[in-house]
């Protein structure tokens, strides 16, 4: 496989089925053909696969599943999305980091905005319409994260690669 590989963090199943029916309802149809996701690494070089599987399997066995909470509701220029914040999360993430020091394209070198992209890639005023509307009804809340997941990216839909589910 020549495609670079997406290290995501894996939501329980009704927290995934709520974001994926907002991405549904406001991200364009024709550029949505991702289910909604947390990012966590956005390119790691697929020639190091097997040490990609073996570190994200060995760390979710070791790691209970971090405490995350929805925390607000967060313009992105041309799309809404919802911050995530987890400190558990981010120490995972950057463990991961470490770990994979050398293979990290500078966009993964930063620390990430945990966040959960609704809408993109749309007019700045849709954008402001959407996100007047959610912040409106907006509670923060818990949100269930329950592993990692590794996917190749080839342009468009991603590939799934494994999920690795996070001990207990």
């Amino acid at each position: 496989m020549t495609a670079p590989i997406i290290i995501t963090a894996e939501m329980g199943k009704a927290d995934q089925a709520w974001a994926n029916g907002l991405r549904r309802t406001h991200f364009p149809v024709e550029r949505n053909f991702l289910d909604a996701h947390i990012t966590l690494f956005h390119h790691l070089p697929p020639g190091h696969l097997a040490e990609i599987k073996s570190r994200l399997s060995a760390l979710a066995k070791e790691c209970p599943a971090p405490v995350a909470t929805l925390t607000d509701v967060m313009m992105l220029g041309r799309g809404v999305a919802y911050r995530v914040e987890s400190p558990e999360l981010l120490g995972i993430r950057d463990e991961l980091a470490s770990e994979f020091q050398g293979l990290l394209i500078p966009q993964d070198q930063a620390r990430p905005r945990l966040h959960i992209t609704v809408q993109n890639k749309v007019e700045p005023a849709i954008a402001k319409g959407l996100h007047a509307a959610l912040v409106q009804d907006f509670r923060p809340r818990p949100l269930a994260i329950t592993g990692l997941g590794a996917h190749y990216y080839r342009g468009g839909p991603w590939d799934l690669i494994g999920r690795w589910s996070f001990r207990g």
